[in-house]
Order: C-alpha cells, then sequence, then structure tokens
C-alpha cells in the first residue's frame, strides 16, 4: 500500500490584534506551550516558536493532512481562547487577520530555529515592519501594501 511522504518546514509569522504589546514575559512561555500544544494535536512539529510583545514566529514541520491556512486557524482561535480564559490581558484578546508562511529546505533548520530564537537580540536592530518586508522580498512574495498588518510607529 502506498503512502504519503514529505518534507514541509515553514515559519509562520502572525501579529497581535493592532500590533499592541499585549505578550508579556510573565506569560510568554506558558502561551508558547500551548501554542506547541494546538500544533503538536494538529500532527505537526514545532521546531522553534517565540512570542514577541506584538507578533510571533513559529518554525513547523508540517503534516501534509493540513494545510497552512488550517493550521494557523486552529493556533490562533486556540491561543486566544486560552490567553482570554486565563484573563492575561484586559479587554478580549485576538490575533489580527492574516499571517506570512514562509518555506525551507531542510539544509535551513539549524539557521531558522537560531533566527526565530533570536527575536529578542534581533529586535533591538530591526523592526516587526523591516523584517516582515525583508522576509516578503526574501521570499520574492508579491503582495499589497493596503493588507499587510497594521503598522505604528
Amino acid at each position: 500500500m502506498a503512502n504519503t511522504y514529505t518534507q514541509l518546514y515553514t515559519q509562520f509569522v502572525f501579529s497581535v490584534k493592532g500590533r499592541e504589546n499585549l505578550i508579556k514575559e510573565r506569560f510568554r512561555d506558558e502561551l508558547e506551550k500551548v501554542i506547541c500544544g494546538i500544533v503538536t494535536n494538529q500532527k505537526c512539529k514545532t521546531y522553534a516558536i517565540y512570542c514577541n510583545p506584538d507578533h510571533t514566529h513559529i518554525f513547523i514541520g508540517m503534516h501534509p493532512t493540513i494545510s497552512p491556512s488550517k493550521l494557523m486557524e486552529q493556533v490562533k482561535s486556540g491561543s486566544s481562547k486560552w490567553l482570554n480564559e486565563k484573563k492575561y490581558i484586559r479587554g478580549k484578546f485576538s490575533w489580527q487577520d492574516g499571517f506570512g508562511a514562509f518555506t525551507y529546505s531542510k539544509s535551513h533548520i539549524d539557521n531558522v530555529v537560531k533566527y526565530v530564537l533570536n527575536q529578542p537580540e534581533h529586535h533591538k536592530k530591526q523592526s516587526f515592519k523591516e523584517e516582515y518586508l525583508l522576509l516578503l522580498e526574501k521570499f520574492d512574495v508579491n503582495y499589497n501594501p493596503k493588507y499587510l498588518f497594521e503598522w505604528y510607529n
């Protein structure tokens, strides 16, 4: 009997609604564990995650039975629900619509893991907007600036 064999590595980037700095250090680790649990429940593997105050990077080995959009729907809705139940944030927490998804080959795993885990140092030198626009350019993604994340200076 035939089987499906894949090697699908994807870095996802998504933002807090309104680009507010709502993800606090006091619960960041717990939130990352919740997100990793959601990823695992979808038969995918988390290689690295970092929740910045206003956006998140997660590098995942994808399972072929789930689409990137469906996985992000599960991650965002599940983590929002968890944050709202925990009441870590005043008011209602939600993620902004949309996400970036960038694929890599196996030979890039170590570098992408280091990049994701090094987010605090990285953002001392580069804003999220600069970082995201460079990713879009690096991966030759056609985009309309009108439909990018909300940017605040």
